[in-house]
């Protein structure tokens, strides 16, 4: 591994603006000249050839926000202009310890590079908060409270040269380990969301973490103090950074062997609630999708199971994180759904509860686990009606296609909506965390069959399928007004577009369903009107209404 690093020239340009800022600072009376060094992640991704426009600067003087303002006053005097570029621009971003931002800085953007100004600094914290006391420290106090040693590294601009004060750097990064500066117990009782931390440093790094560390992290009192210290949205932001990075399968793994799960995909409270699904159960899941995420064809034009589902599924980029995300929530596919706060409501699902209130999930993603595990019986059912026994041929010719019609199969896919691949590949990691080893094989086989027919019947988009008419144009063509009777309407045209793909005629659509429509315009006009039955809204409601209040 290489021990030394060579700036871009952007990195270069920047450091000598950094210097010759200290030295025109140690120009001025009563200030001397501070000294400064890259930090952090920057060096550890230089030292692994990894690039990085984010670069942290430690000051060991003065405050990140004070050397900013002799930047900006440095930068303004008129033999500058030409040296060093106009378009500086530097903001104070105040103290908050929720976002992990634990003292003030200056942030910028220099060259195409975004910078963060901070001092040097120790760190003491009290029983029962995350937020320490700071107070200006030295490299080595600075190195020793960062949440690895890989992370701890500095690059010091006046020696150009790398610092590893921690003395384990450079060691654990040939090791390929995360490991704390300092005991981990107490790294980790400190601030319990440096464990989600070195879970993704692990994952995103390929890394193991440390023996002695991963029992700290195991330990009951370490979680007892995250319920104390960590809120749920902190949790949230650390495990969408775990599933958008380049290794999710990993951070699930080590949530997995942990003993994790049950404290961060939760639904937190008094008594909490776990998912119904045993987690020793769980692994055949991410594994299993990490398989669909490596698979590849055999050869030039032959597909199986893996890459149909692949390639029907994860066409997408943007779908690799929503199936990790979907895949997280495995465990409670099958936690029966809570009671209704509220009668004729339909409560959201265990899972999607558990997102919500587990990790803060955002609405969207909440709704896409809600849809998942909503759908899963219905995918299920489908699946098997179309498949039967689960054989499959790669020849369109010769799949049974007669068990579920397209029509059926078309409502199917609208009833589940945009996101049902999403949902479907849920309802495979479901089966497959649920089945046996030598069941795998014949479970993909089938959702590829059933994938495989679907695109034979063009289906796979059939969820954006427009009416060939519209309401106005039915209402006259039946000489009636709009009401109720449209929307369902509207559906039969579109099951009856299911059925004839090939036929785009308006007229056609009209004429094989008149009499179906028929029926529901006459089923609407005897029925009473839904303000006549003495709800309040009619006028025989309104009087019934004023005649009990009058005997109140």
């Amino acid at each position: 591994m290489r021990r030394t690093i060579e700036l871009s020239e952007q990195e270069a340009t920047l450091r000598q603006l950094l210097l010759d800022v200290s030295a025109y600072i140690g120009t001025l009376d009563g200030h001397s000249r501070p000294q400064l060094r890259f930090t952090g992640g920057w060096v550890r991704d230089k030292l692994l050839g990894v690039g990085s426009k984010d670069i942290d600067i430690a000051i060991d003087s003065m405050t990140g926000y004070k050397f900013g303002l002799f930047m900006k006053q440095y930068l303004e005097q008129p033999d500058m202009q030409a040296k060093y570029p106009k378009s500086v621009k530097l903001s104070k971003i105040e103290a908050n310890p929720e976002k992990s931002k634990h003292l003030e800085t200056t942030t910028g953007h220099i060259m195409g590079l975004d910078i963060d100004l901070v001092n040097l600094r120790k760190e003491t914290y009290t029983k029962d908060s995350r937020t320490p006391q700071m107070e200006f420290g030295t490299p080595e106090d600075d190195a020793l409270r960062r949440d690895a040693t890989v992370n701890a590294m500095f690059y010091n601009l006046d020696k150009s040269e790398i610092e590893d004060f921690t003395g384990r750097g450079f060691q654990d990064m040939e090791r390929g380990v995360i490991k704390t500066p300092l005991s981990p117990y107490q790294t980790f009782k400190d601030d319990p969301l440096r464990v989600l931390r070195a879970i993704r440093f692990a994952s995103r790094l390929g890394y193991s973490i440390d023996v002695e560390d991963e029992r700290a992290m195991s330990d009951s009192g370490i979680w007892e103090e995250f319920k104390l210290k960590i809120t749920r949205e902190r949790v949230g932001i650390e495990v969408t950074k775990m599933l958008q990075g380049p290794n999710p399968r990993l951070a699930l793994h080590l949530i997995d062997r942990l003993g994790l799960y049950n404290t961060i995909f939760t639904i937190p409270g008094s008594e909490p609630c776990h998912p119904a699904m045993a987690l020793s159960l769980w692994h055949k899941a991410y594994d299993q999708l990490q398989a669909f995420v490596d698979a590849t064809a055999e050869g030039p034009g032959t597909q199986n199971a893996m890459t149909i589902i692949k390639s029907i599924l994860l066409g997408k980029p943007e779908d690799g994180y929503r199936m990790w995300l979907l895949c997280a929530f495995v465990p409670w596919a099958r936690s029966a759904r809570p009671a209704a706060k509220k009668p004729g409501r339909t409560a959201p699902t265990s899972a999607k509860l558990a997102a919500q209130e587990g990790i803060k999930a955002d609405n969207h993603s909440a709704k896409l686990i809600d849809d998942a595990a909503s759908h899963l019986e219905g995918i299920i059912q489908v699946r098997r009606a179309v498949t039967g026994d689960g054989s499959m041929s790669t020849n369109p010719l010769k799949r049974k296609q007669d068990k579920v019609s397209r029509q059926e199969q078309g409502l199917s896919i609208r009833e589940w909506g945009p996101d049902w691949r999403c949902s479907v590949m849920y309802a495979i990691l479901t089966e497959i965390a649920e089945s046996t080893p030598e069941q795998h094989h014949k479970l993909r086989e089938a959702y590829a069959h059933w994938l495989s027919t679907l695109k034979d019947f063009d289906l796979l988009e059939s969820y954006q399928l427009k009416p060939l008419v519209d309401g106005r144009k039915l209402a006259k063509d039946f000489e009636t007004k709009n009401g109720p009777w449209v929307g369902k309407a509207l559906s039969l045209i579109i099951a009856w577009q299911l059925d004839n793909p090939d036929n785009l005629d308006p007229e056609a659509a009209i004429s094989e369903t008149r009499e179906n429509i028929t029926c529901l315009i006459q089923d609407e006009s005897r029925s009473p009107p839904n303000n006549a039955k003495g709800n309040g809204n009619s006028h025989e409601g309104k009087k019934k209404n004023k005649e009990n209040k009058e005997k109140k």
